[in-house]
């Protein structure tokens, strides 16, 4: 069933601001078989309904207008994530996929107890390397990790190869390193592991994710820098946590534009000033190197 847009916004579910619609090309060339590890398609509105449960309504943020952006970056391969305004349904990420021209790869909402093995295998085949389990931007956030059925769900993508990517705010979990020591799979954080607010390196939660990162079982994402600050551009309180990451475990680390940079407050950022943000956090160009190309090469196959 089809449903306009305008027709669901409500006063509980704001529309988003959309992204900048004039991206500019980074202030360094990207190497090639640059990746950008985290995006999401939404839309269009009139064709694909989103769930009642979101928190926010996103406007259309359709596929040519990512990759429009990805060419002016001069970035050629990309990880769309199912947002969580579609809950379960990866109908729009699975499309996405389709599209022509890049390396694509997805990360997927999942019903671990539910989902057969060969809607799975289905997945795998269109892309989809890795599940994704919100517990941070939903509508009742209060359940805490459900350690249980999120390593169900690990077990049932094991042998796919495929990762479990987390949302969820290291900060408040001083024992992080050993919840997930023995977990099914590799685990992947976004958002530099998504401290509140301006909270740095010295946070009990973040150190044990770096412990973790150490041990090779653990991946963040260099994304969302407007998320986890209180300040604007060039969202300096995100720098000592970014340096710390690269400085402990290079090798485990991936970046990503967030477009379309959903529920953000602040004046919308230009995804070329997003992305020169690794010329201050990684200076050191062969690590640069490793982050963009080589890490996702090996965290998504491509």
């Amino acid at each position: 069933m089809s449903l306009s847009l305008a027709a669901q916004v409500s006063d509980r579910r704001p529309l988003c601001a959309g992204p900048d619609p004039k991206p500019r090309p980074p202030k360094f060339a990207l190497p090639a078989g640059a990746a950008d590890c985290h995006a999401h398609i939404c839309g269009p509105a009139d064709s694909y309904r989103y769930a009642e449960s979101r928190i926010y309504t996103p406007p259309d943020a359709l596929v040519d207008d990512y990759t429009a952006m990805l060419r002016t970056m001069g970035i050629e391969r990309a990880v769309i994530v199912n947002p969580s305004v579609y809950g379960a349904d990866n109908t729009v990420t699975l499309k996405a996929l389709e599209t022509p021209g890049f390396e694509l790869r997805g990360v997927a909402v999942i019903d671990g107890d539910t989902v057969a093995d060969d809607a799975l295998r289905r997945m795998d085949r269109a892309g989809v390397r890795g599940v994704r389990v919100n517990l941070v931007d939903v509508a009742d956030p209060s359940g805490g990790l459900p350690l249980d059925a999120v390593t169900r769900l690990a077990r049932r993508v094991a042998p796919l190869g495929w990762h479990v990517e987390f949302l969820i705010h290291v900060d408040s979990m001083p024992g992080f390193d050993a919840v997930f020591a023995d977990f099914p799979t590799d685990i992947v954080l976004g958002h530099l592991g998504y401290m509140r607010p301006d909270r740095g390196p010295s946070e009990p939660g973040f150190r044990a994710l770096l412990r973790l990162m150490k041990k090779g079982r653990c991946w963040v994402k260099l994304t969302g820098p407007y998320r986890i600050t209180a300040g604007d551009k060039p969202y300096a309180g995100v720098t000592p946590t970014a340096r710390a990451l690269v400085e402990a475990a290079p090798d485990r680390l991936v970046w990503g534009s967030d477009w379309p940079h959903v529920m953000v407050t602040k004046p919308m950022p230009n995804d070329g000033d997003l992305c020169d943000l690794l010329l201050d956090w990684i200076p050191d160009e062969a690590v640069r190197k490793q982050v963009l190309v080589d890490n996702p090469a090996r965290l998504y196959g491509f």
